[in-house]
């Protein structure tokens, strides 16, 4: 099966070239060992949560032959103290908690820390190490590093979470403590250790560590201040998973299905330095926290502090399956439960479809919601229900842009291929029915009709979807067009349309998201040549920071391409 006329160029490995620094990045715990040979005092080494502490211990600590070694997490509150302590942000939900706004203190005893200090001899090399290190004041810091994906992959293969024996608990449910609590645990220390900071080390490969000087790091972070840039997609397969990515983006073809790409969220997403063939991966979610301002726009940053606004992702149905009816919650829902400032309006751009590709959008008119309720319960018992007798099912076609506010129902059916452009509040969806199936897991995937029937706006009917959400397309130039969103949400998207001469885009003092929705190639080019040309492909996602105000988009070879951005207004 063949989704496009032209042999797919789609990077899934791209990389970031930089141009100094080549002598502060170390790859290999050989040469990480010999560079830190020679530090004297009490030397912090902090895991994030996630980070194999044997691999750091054995491989690089030990091999320092310190004087003294402490593992931090000897002193942290036991097990049921810490489930006790956090249950209230945990909760009994499967996906979801409440936001934490915990810190590293919260895990650890006053006095058990006082103690830890005390055995710290005053001479010699001292290491202290673990998710907590930093609690001790030291000499030298070092932040061992891990992204969000490669975290979640290890959940799977039966990874615990920090301090509770949970090896074999569902995968949601570790990821949900990790979502609402030791991530954002791991943020805060990273937040207030910079200016501590002398190395970064990317362990997200046990057996292929790279570590950098805060100099190189600092470097990297500021270098994506200057340029578009693209991050580490990943992709994952799901019951509704389609085909259509296989091919687009150059996947696996003996895989079943790829349901999901992320490609543009950074708290999600990693991105990749290459100092002199030495390639590093950090999370995107640095940037975010250590330089919010330039990044996002002083507008952006004023609005949502240190919460990256802009989601873009992809969503594959083609020869696969429906995904869920859905919901998502409105504002003061998601405030009141689950502690979230704005709420997950978002939008399906139709990057293609076949002839029977259809989305459910909205409630048909007059119907009885007791009779909607009821059947809905009843489903989770029979796997079975008539949603096509309350939700109207619309043909939709290559390039429609449909606008979904919090609060309407609706899921893209089989046959179609979804950019899902939404504000970045991204685990919130409430499943309504889920088509009677099991997941990969072959547990039934969760549904919160609870939730649902609390924000279900049920005027939405046709008349709204096709007046207000449906391609609500506003010419504002010969090559550039409004295409939402609804008034209700607080981004706006653009989609331009060039050629090769070329045609220049405003970023409105907000950092954007794009995807290049149609066309084999785009050269992205500085108007003020303070960037070098940046080449994009067909269904690639990036990122151009605030602090490039204006850039000209062009296509690359002699054919019309299209772009679909989003900046927040």
């Amino acid at each position: 099966m063949h989704y496009i006329n032209f042999k797919s160029q789609y990077n899934k490995n791209p990389i970031n070239i930089m141009k100094t620094h080549h002598d502060e990045a170390f790859a290999g715990f050989d040469e990480i060992v010999e560079a830190l040979k020679g530090i004297q005092g009490v030397v912090c080494f902090e895991l994030y949560p996630g980070v194999t502490k044997e691999v750091v211990k054995k491989e690089i600590i030990d091999r320092l032959k310190p004087d003294f070694t402490l593992d931090i997490e000897d002193y942290s509150y036991d097990a049921k103290t810490l489930e006790e302590k956090f249950y209230f942000n945990i909760t009994d939900d499967r996906v979801f908690g409440k936001m934490s706004h915990h810190t590293i203190f919260d895990y650890y005893d006053s006095e058990q820390l006082k103690l830890a200090k005390s055995k710290i001899p005053s001479e010699g090399l001292s290491i202290i190490y673990g998710f907590g290190a930093s609690l001790i004041p030291s000499d030298v810091f070092i932040l061992v590093s891990i992204s969000r994906w490669e975290i979640q992959l290890r959940f799977r293969k039966g990874m615990p979470n920090f301090k509770i024996n949970n090896h074999q608990e569902d995968n949601l449910r570790k990821y949900k403590r990790g979502y609402f609590l030791e991530w954002r645990i791991g943020d805060r220390i990273k937040e207030a250790t910079l200016d501590r900071l002398d190395y970064v080390i990317d362990l997200n490969n046990d057996d292929a560590p790279v570590m950098i000087t805060a100099d190189a790091y600092n470097h990297a972070l500021d270098y994506l201040l200057t340029t578009p840039f693209r991050m580490v997609p990943y992709f994952d397969p799901g019951v509704w998973g389609g085909q259509w990515m296989k091919e687009v983006c150059n996947l696996d073809p003996s895989a079943k299905n790829y349901a999901w790409s992320f490609d543009g969220v950074p708290e999600e997403n990693s991105v990749k330095f290459d100092f002199n063939g030495k390639v590093i991966e950090l999370p995107t979610q640095d940037l975010v926290l250590h330089r919010t301002n330039p990044f996002f726009g002083n507008r952006v940053h004023g609005r949502f502090g240190k919460n990256f606004p802009i989601r873009f992702d992809l969503l594959d149905t083609f020869e696969g399956g429906n995904l869920s009816l859905q919901v998502h919650p409105l504002t003061e829902y998601i405030y009141q439960e689950f502690g979230m400032s704005y709420t997950q309006d978002e939008s399906y751009y139709i990057l293609d479809a076949k002839e029977d590709g259809y989305c459910y959008f909205g409630f048909k008119d007059n119907i009885d919601k007791a009779a909607f309720e009821r059947e809905l319960r009843l489903s989770e018992k029979t796997g079975e229900f008539d949603a096509e007798k309350y939700v109207n099912k619309i043909k939709v076609y290559k390039h429609d842009h449909i606008s979904i506010p919090a609060g309407t129902i609706h899921c893209s059916a089989r046959n179609t291929m979804v950019l899902e452009i939404s504000a970045c509040a991204y685990i919130f969806t409430f499943k309504l029915y889920d088509w009677g199936r099991l997941g990969l897991d072959g547990i039934p995937r969760p549904v919160h009709i609870d939730h649902g029937m609390k924000n279900l706006q049920f005027d939405r009917n046709l008349d709204y979807v096709m007046n207000e959400l449906y391609n609500p397309f506003v010419r504002v130039s010969d090559y550039e067009e409004i295409t939402g969103l609804h008034e209700r949400q607080f981004l706006e998207t653009r989609r331009a349309s060039f050629n090769q001469e070329g045609v220049i885009l405003e970023t409105f003092g907000s950092v954007n998201t794009a995807n290049l929705v149609e066309g084999r190639a785009a050269i992205i080019e500085s108007v003020d040549g303070s960037f070098e040309p940046f080449v994009v492909h067909y269904a690639e996602t990036f990122i151009i920071p605030a602090t490039i105000q204006s850039f000209k988009v062009r296509s690359y070879y002699d054919e019309p391409c299209m772009l679909v951005k989003a900046h927040v207004r």
